[in-house]
């Protein structure tokens, strides 16, 4: 595919400071949030699981809304989807700032979702018009890879330190404000680099639909983020109403979990090198279920507190790395000429299965103890693993 990179100007740090904001963005949105989450149906005078909905509605958007924004800028263009989408994000954080009912809030939200799907799809595509094939593409992602782990750790703290300080509305406009500054960045140094002429693959994306090995991988994706998503949908609640934490030192506990991924993302490479894609998957939901084993010991013969709910998930945290290291090369192999439409699936499809069933996970079980997280990691992770036994099955002759 030809690409317009010639256009792009723009050396790799200034590039990097034109993209990193909205990568970080999109993550911070949703973890800068947590330390209030239990506050909020007081404040909004709503109930838990319409907040909790506010959590989920944001993940699902930002998924499925690669299906529309991808195409979209294939067709009028990366500027236009990244600067409409930057702005829609800005707007709706102030608006979220600004709201007063459940009914705004949740509407603002999945526009502050959508916005911030459609700058992650165009900065994304900016980065494979300019950068495909060649070695700073390596750096930039690896960059993104390590800012976005360091998100679920740091946003906690700043969100617990703001709302502390100016008052929770603060957060959303602090959200609103930075994403202006990255929007002014963005409309002086963002140049178009959709290729002028496209070669589109013929091949019809039915086969990825018909393979058991995407299904399996992107399940695997789906029970590993998910078990994030249920981690933080309900540590807020366990936490600061359970076991009496403040925002501050929940936000410091949560960060916890976030920094044993970042240890165990060190050593990725030498795991995947020696156990290989399926048995790096395996180990990861193997330490899913130690990890929902040990929360339920501590449920069931223990109260919430750091070492019966926090200390299970550093367990947890390291078999995600596991998993999220290994899923998509999996998922993908043997579909690179359509790779832009399995990789747009394989988002969308996860984000749809941690939405919905993290979410009933969450709803239908206590949502103030550990029995979602248990659960949902415990079922999900039994599945994957009984998938990758029969995707590991020799085929019988035809």
């Amino acid at each position: 595919m030809p690409t317009n990179s010639r256009v792009w100007a723009c050396s790799l740090p200034a590039t990097l400071l034109l993209m990193a904001p909205f990568d970080i963005l999109a993550s911070l949105a949703m973890d800068i949030y947590l330390p209030i989450v239990p506050a909020m149906p007081g404040i909004l005078n709503t109930s838990p699981a319409v907040i909790q909905l506010s959590l989920s509605l944001y993940m699902v958007m930002l998924g499925v809304g690669q299906i529309v924004f991808g195409p979209l800028s294939d067709c009028i263009g990366r500027r236009p989807v990244l600067i409409g989408g930057a702005a829609l994000f800005a707007v709706a954080s102030f608006c979220l700032a600004a709201s007063s009912t459940a009914t705004l809030f949740i509407v603002f939200r999945f526009l502050q979702a959508a916005g911030a799907s459609a700058a992650l799809v165009a900065t994304f595509a900016t980065v494979r018009d300019v950068y495909a094939d060649r070695p700073e593409s390596t750096v930039i992602y690896s960059l993104f890879s390590a800012m976005l782990s360091f998100v679920p750790a740091l946003g906690p703290i700043a969100g617990a330190l703001i709302a502390d300080g100016l008052g929770w509305r603060a957060i959303f406009a602090a959200l609103g404000s930075v994403a202006i500054l990255a929007l002014v960045n963005a409309w002086f140094g963002w140049h178009e680099t959709r290729p002028a002429v496209a070669v589109n693959s013929s091949r019809s994306i039915l086969p990825l639909f018909k393979s058991f090995a995407f299904w399996t991988y992107t399940l695997g994706f789906s029970t590993a983020m998910g078990t994030f998503f249920v981690f933080f949908s309900t540590a807020p609640r366990v936490l600061i109403d359970g076991a009496g934490f403040s925002e501050v030192t929940f936000s410091l506990a949560f960060a916890t979990a976030a920094g044993a991924m970042i240890i165990t993302t060190r050593f990725t490479r030498q795991f995947v090198a020696k156990w290989g894609i399926p048995g790096s998957l395996a180990r990861g939901m193997a330490m899913l279920l130690l990890g929902a084993f040990l929360l339920s010991i501590g449920q069931i013969f223990g109260s919430a507190s750091f070492l019966t709910f926090i200390v299970p998930m550093w367990v947890m945290a390291i078999g995600i790395v596991f998993a999220v290291s290994v899923t998509a090369n999996g998922a993908l192999k043997g579909f690179d000429d359509i790779a832009g439409s399995a990789v747009a699936f394989y988002f969308c499809i996860q984000s749809l299965i941690v939405g919905i069933v993290g979410t009933l996970a969450v709803v239908t079980l206590q949502g103030d103890t550990a029995w979602p997280l248990v659960v949902f990691s415990s079922v999900m992770a039994t599945v994957v693993l009984a998938a990758l036994a029969l995707l590991g099955r020799p085929k019988m002759p035809g």
